[in-house]
């Protein structure tokens, strides 16, 4: 099936191709500096499952993209106009119920494309897998490639910086107003034992983030956009087509 996206084709497509692993991209609606859409994380965990999936299809393997979940984990953001947030059990009612949509289907394999920080699947997973004997991956797409990544972003940061940034510039230009971008900038936690490694408390983000944003998105460019969609659009149709054809009894 050329086109992979659930929301653009037909029953009787689906039907002829007969899936046996579905996408499942999820984002959020939240503020991403004075520059990006609140859709950001949304498009682009809806177009690197697309290209993926479509990548993995024409090399033999029987995927469907669901639509993106648009809402995540954003509690720490809900002084910013127009930000949704889920609570943790609302997601997990979401996905238990999507997947026992699919099961009833016979579609056994899901791959959550996860492209929201504040979305922290592994919880939920663990007790979906043990309820519904179904097999779940979850992937933070940004986490991939690092190695990549770092050699072609310039200034890093986790939230509509350089990275995202470049996204969306390659993939939807037109609502990038680069120009407006604030720079990023993050302010220290008053107790600095706070961000040492292996502790953790949630950033109260308006304060810790005056512009919303985390990291300099100022040297963004599309070219960056694209090299980087496209390596890691490559890593991530790579493991679904293996998921695809690894038999579901030999899996993880």
């Amino acid at each position: 099936m050329e086109n992979p996206l659930v929301q653009e084709v037909t029953y009787r497509q689906l039907q002829a191709f007969k899936p046996s692993l579905a996408v499942l991209p999820w984002g959020a609606t939240e503020a991403h500096n004075f520059h990006l859409p609140h859709g950001t994380d949304t498009m682009q965990a809806q177009a690197l499952a697309a290209e993926a999936a479509k990548r993995a299809n024409q090399r033999g393997a029987r995927i469907c993209v669901l639509p993106a979940i648009p809402f995540g984990n954003n509690a720490q953001q809900l002084d910013q106009i127009a930000t949704i947030h889920l609570k943790t059990s609302t997601a997990l009612a979401i996905l238990r119920d999507v997947i026992e949509s699919l099961k009833q289907q016979n579609i056994r394999k899901i791959v959550i494309l996860n492209s929201h920080g504040g979305n922290e699947f592994k919880p939920m997973v663990r007790d979906i897998c043990h309820e519904a004997q179904v097999i779940i991956v979850v992937m933070d797409w940004w986490r991939m490639e690092a190695e990549f990544v770092r050699s072609i972003i310039e200034v890093p940061g986790d939230h509509a910086d350089e990275l995202e940034t470049s996204l969306i510039m390659h993939l939807r230009p037109e609502l990038v107003d680069l120009d407006s971008a604030g720079p990023g900038e993050k302010r220290a936690f008053a107790i600095a034992e706070l961000s040492q490694p292996g502790v953790w408390t949630p950033r109260p983000w308006s304060r810790t983030h005056p512009d919303t944003g985390s990291g300099d998105p100022r040297r963004a460019t599309a070219n960056k956009g694209h090299a980087i969609f496209d390596r890691i659009a490559g890593k991530i149709s790579d493991l679904l087509l293996r998921v695809d054809q690894t038999p579901l009894e030999q899996l993880p």
